[in-house]
């Protein structure tokens, strides 16, 4: 029996490493394919709507199939679903302008969003801060007040096998919120980005966060995709970025090939990229998993 609705805090909060599968540009994002995916492999599923197509009636009839097809084999209502947003983390501004895409993305019963090229700890502070309904305090003396409205709980609560009020005390964002079901992240993926990742990591609310060696490869003029080993001032930027995930206990993104998913682990990275199911056997099998797949 599930001890959470979501899968991967559940794991995370275990020390248990976490595999997850979706492409970056996009997903199918049908009833059929969610019931599909109730079965999937991964531990949670990510939907690319950084390039790929921001579709909410997609987003809404997949969640569907995936309670449809559910529960999972490890006892969960539905597998994860975690979506890459469409908006930049460049600034508070363009952040907050913004917002109303994570609304959106909440509504349809989502458990976490990754913010991509976060490049200011105010950004970061106005995701969090979209995110949360306001009248969860703890924290606001360093975020603000969350600036979620009322109105997705009707199509939010059902997903997640709660009632409307029940929704509204465990949409919150992991750990900062213990009992919280929303998985947060960042991928810090440029210059700037780098430059100021000890004080983004360090912003509350956060659950996870990644280097994201695409785009900061490109931007150091690298234009075809890096693998590590990383040239010199990418792998200065990945010690930084993996320094801050371990003082602010985030859990840190990387991919991994079955041959050296081990080292990873042994390592401390605790999301795993790569759409790879058997550097997820291999994997759960040094870490000694017992939640079933």
């Amino acid at each position: 029996m599930a001890n959470r609705i979501n899968r991967a805090i559940e794991l995370l909060e275990a020390d248990q490493a976490i595999y997850y599968d979706g492409p970056h540009t996009g997903h199918v994002l049908t009833y059929d394919q969610g019931r599909a995916d109730a079965k999937t492999w991964a531990d949670y599923i990510n939907v690319g709507m950084e390039h790929g197509a921001f579709d909410m009636t997609g987003l809404e009839n997949y969640m569907r199939g995936l309670l449809d097809g559910g529960p999972t084999r490890s006892g969960h209502r539905t597998p994860t679903v975690i979506v890459e947003a469409p908006v930049n983390g460049t600034d508070g501004p363009n952040v907050t302008f913004n917002a109303w895409q994570f609304r959106q993305i909440l509504a349809r019963g989502a458990h976490g969003i990754l913010l991509c090229q976060a490049e200011s700890a105010d950004a970061v502070k106005g995701f969090v801060r979209a995110c949360r309904f306001p009248h969860h305090k703890t924290g606001t003396d360093t975020l603000g007040g969350g600036t979620r409205g009322r109105g997705s709980e009707p199509t939010a609560a059902p997903i997640w096998g709660l009632t409307q009020e029940e929704y509204f005390d465990r949409a919150e964002p992991w750990p900062l919120s213990p009992t919280g079901e929303l998985l947060l992240g960042v991928k810090i993926e440029s210059p700037a980005g780098v430059a100021n990742a000890d004080e983004i990591l360090a912003v509350p609310g956060l659950g996870f966060a990644e280097l994201g060696p695409g785009d900061l490869g490109l931007a150091l003029g690298y234009t075809t995709l890096q693998r590590r080993p990383y040239p010199p001032e990418m792998e200065a930027a990945r010690k930084k970025v993996f320094a801050g995930c371990r003082r602010n206990k985030l859990a840190f993104l990387e991919g991994a090939t079955p041959d050296k998913i081990a080292a990873s682990l042994d390592e401390g990275v605790r999301v795993i990229s790569g759409h790879n199911p058997e550097s997820a056997k291999v994997g759960r099998a040094h870490q000694k998993r017992t939640m079933p797949v």
